[in-house]
């Protein structure tokens, strides 16, 4: 019965197009909804301060590290296991599952460890604001320590996109955000008889809602998720199954740590010109996730696919869902950059921006949002190295384009032309980025596209 399962998985037999929707759409809605409470989270910590809101920014760079090692454990999972359904082997799907719950488990105490020792040091190395330092330090705490609905959530979202199960997977995505926006003015604020939190409101707000999520996506993968079975006795912790997950996911993990790490060097670059520059900076990365997250959303819909079709030796099929990916994503992008390059002042508005805000944050949208061009199709392309088990590539153009062409690029354009020239540094790099990705994918369609077997479902 498991093995007709396997063999009738929509994955391999429904109309590209078609499949790529079904595949994408719920998690492009789901994608969107992280976005808006990421927003609206901002927006309501903004209320209290730009202090409160420069805090939050210069908090992400942990926050982004985090998520990368929920996601990109997940990636390695999700493209491990859906290359083992493909392949009809539902043991070894089996095990796959229950090393990646293992795994979730890990990362979490890391951040435990993390929250509880290196807060204050790591504010200290961005702010001498005693302020600043007060509110980030209360969020980044909560975040981290409680951090494990988050983990939790994002590996049994990765086992449900892994055998299609997106709806699924949005509905424990939508419900984890929703929860976090009712929260978040509620505790923020003091609603309802609860104390005022201020900024540990937002952060509890977070967390609440990944706990919410957590449960309910572990209880759904029970009832839904039949393909796959994580039993701790049936298949216990393995280490060479935990090494092939991360042959993968490191590269994955890396690839948004580097993120992590661009973050805190424009953080420092920006401070040296004023906390609201990076504050506008935080700002910006709440904005742009709106267009960032569909394409995300895309690609977990697409990853799954692709690896599923090269098992089974689909080439044709992997090829269709490749050239769509690109053709809606740029398509997402080009639209995200007209939005940035119309109403700015619109978009910095909804954060209580100051005239300085303004000032710095203008030229600063116009100018990042120009990378949105090229974005997209090194995204997508990206993620088809990780599916396929190339993860080592997309490293390699997360690296160059972060810390060896943006990093440099903005301090050298903030020494020579000061604070309005720094944003540029971000279409730089994604220039050269989309040059290396190219390279990245001839070499991968002619090593390996090319010679999968071409049956057509």
């Amino acid at each position: 019965m498991a093995v007709n399962e396997v063999k009738e998985n929509k994955m391999g037999v429904m109309p590209v197009n078609r499949l790529l929707l079904n595949m994408s759409l719920p998690m492009v809605l789901s994608m969107l909804v992280q976005a808006l409470y990421n927003i609206v989270d901002s927006i309501f910590v903004s209320k209290v301060s730009e202090d409160a809101l420069t805090a939050v920014s210069l908090a992400f760079p942990i926050q982004t590290l985090m998520i990368a090692f929920a996601i990109g454990t997940g990636v390695g999972v999700n493209a491990l296991l859906s290359r083992s359904l493909g392949e009809k082997n539902t043991e070894r799907a089996d095990q796959v599952a229950t090393n990646g719950i293992f795994l979730a488990f890990v990362g979490y105490i890391l951040f435990v460890l993390i929250g509880i020792f290196l807060t204050n040091v790591f504010f200290r190395t961005q702010t001498d604001s005693d302020v600043i330092m007060k509110y980030g330090t209360d969020y980044m705490r909560i975040c981290c320590i409680c951090s494990i609905g988050m983990f939790v959530q994002a590996m049994a979202e990765k086992l449900l996109q892994s055998t299609g199960k997106t709806m699924i997977a949005m509905i424990t995505q939508m419900t984890g955000a929703v929860t976090n926006i009712i929260l978040d003015p509620i505790l923020i604020f003091g609603y309802f008889g609860l104390p005022r939190m201020e900024v540990a409101g937002a952060a509890a707000a977070t967390v609440i809602g990944q706990c919410v999520a957590a449960v309910l996506a572990v209880i759904l993968n029970q009832l839904k998720n039949k393909e796959v079975h994580v039993s701790f006795r049936q298949s216990p912790v393995n280490l060479r199954m935990i090494g092939e997950i991360y042959r993968v996911g490191i590269p994955s993990i890396i690839m948004q740590a580097i993120g992590s790490v661009m973050t805190y060097g424009m953080n420092l670059i920006l401070m040296s010109f004023s906390s609201t520059a990076a504050a506008v900076f935080g700002v910006y990365f709440k904005l742009q996730s709106f267009v960032f997250m569909p394409v995300f959303g895309l690609n977990n819909g697409m990853v799954p696919i692709i690896a599923y079709n090269y098992g089974a030796g689909k080439r044709s099929r992997m090829i269709k869902t490749i050239k769509l990916s690109i053709a809606y994503a740029l398509g997402v992008m080009i639209a995200g950059f007209v939005v940035f390059q119309v109403i700015p002042d619109k978009l910095l508005l909804l954060f209580e921006a100051s005239d300085d805000m303004l000032k710095i944050g203008v030229p600063a949208l116009r100018a990042i949002s120009c990378c949105f061009i090229f974005a997209g199709f090194c995204i997508v392309v990206g993620s088809v190295f990780q599916a396929l088990g190339k993860a080592f590539y997309s490293m390699i153009v997360s690296i160059a384009r972060q810390l060896l062409v943006l990093l440099p690029a903005a301090y050298i354009l903030a020494k020579i032309w000061g604070l309005d020239a720094v944003w540029y540094a971000f279409p730089i790099a994604e220039i050269s980025s989309l040059a290396l990705s190219m390279i990245f994918f001839v070499h991968i369609y002619r090593t390996i596209i090319k010679h999968v077997g071409s049956q057509e479902a």
